[in-house]
């Protein structure tokens, strides 16, 4: 089962939650400047092999995290687009 799909069961109850509030915030998150010029530098980093091992784990802790985000942003536009129809 892949992450995405796994991501998305587990997190179906939480839409259960949405108020159209909150589904606008959490559609509308961004990732900060300085927090995605940080990531663009660990990816660098990782595809030429030049990555440490602590740099390694925080990497792969923010593409867990965007991941997370992301299912929920679907989450939240898929409430939004039943909520405004």
């Amino acid at each position: 089962m892949s992450t995405a799909t796994f991501l998305d069961r587990f997190l179906a109850p939480v839409s259960e939650a949405f108020t159209p509030k909150f589904a606008k915030v959490l559609a509308d998150l961004r990732i900060d400047g300085e927090l995605q010029a940080y990531a663009d530098d660990l990816a660098v980093k990782a595809n030429e092999g030049r990555i440490t091992p602590e740099e390694d784990a925080e990497y792969k802790a923010l593409i867990d995290a965007a991941d997370l985000i992301s299912v929920l942003q679907l989450k939240a536009r898929h409430y939004l687009s039943k909520t405004t129809s």
